[in-house]
């Protein structure tokens, strides 16, 4: 059982580090809650420049912060549920629906996954599935759900992914999350 959980743990970061990477050659209510990275001193100012005045529609109770690799993380107070990183400049490269779920096909080969939801339109892809890590012994690990998802505003793409360990109602919303994140608009 422990063997297992290291490799649920694992393969989900796996999962957020290919989706990080812009998603491993894929071609293609709530309160509204503004990102803003907080102040930091001059030295550790990270190189890729961010946008101000995203927002990302949460579930009441959910924060947001910036995490020390320049990741976007949403969810309950000291408990991330939701990861978003920024890709400027590649919102050409929305993946279809179809390409997100090999992708995430591909990346969990060790694992039975259950398509739940492919979703997608001119500005976003979303896939839910379940997962479940086969284990050595030729059992069957606990099965958890997670979302992949991709979101384009204007050039830039918003890649989405759902941590170990979130409920179903979580992935949900989550869901949700990615799919109405936006641009504030000026003042």
């Amino acid at each position: 059982m422990r063997r297992a959980g290291r490799r649920q743990v694992r393969a989900a970061w796996v999962a957020l580090c290919l989706l990080a990477a812009g998603c491993g050659g894929c071609k293609q209510q709530q309160e509204e809650a503004p990102v803003t990275p907080e102040a930091e001193a001059p030295e550790q100012r990270p190189v890729p420049q961010r946008r101000v005045g995203v927002k990302v529609p949460m579930p009441p109770g959910w924060t947001a912060q910036v995490a020390q690799d320049g990741s976007f993380q949403f969810g309950p107070p000291g408990r991330p549920v939701l990861r978003v990183d920024l890709r400027p400049g590649q919102g050409a490269t929305l993946p279809s629906p179809e390409a997100l779920a090999q992708t995430v096909a591909e990346s969990f080969a060790g694992f039975e996954h259950t398509l739940e939801q492919q979703a997608g339109g001119g500005d976003f892809s979303l896939v839910r599935v379940q997962l479940t890590p086969k284990l050595e012994d030729g059992g069957m690990g606990a099965r958890y759900p997670a979302l992949f998802g991709a979101r384009r505003v204007e050039k830039d793409l918003f890649l989405c992914a759902t941590f170990p360990g979130v409920s179903a109602d979580e992935v949900l919303q989550a869901s949700e999350a990615c799919r109405g994140i936006e641009f504030q608009p000026p003042r």
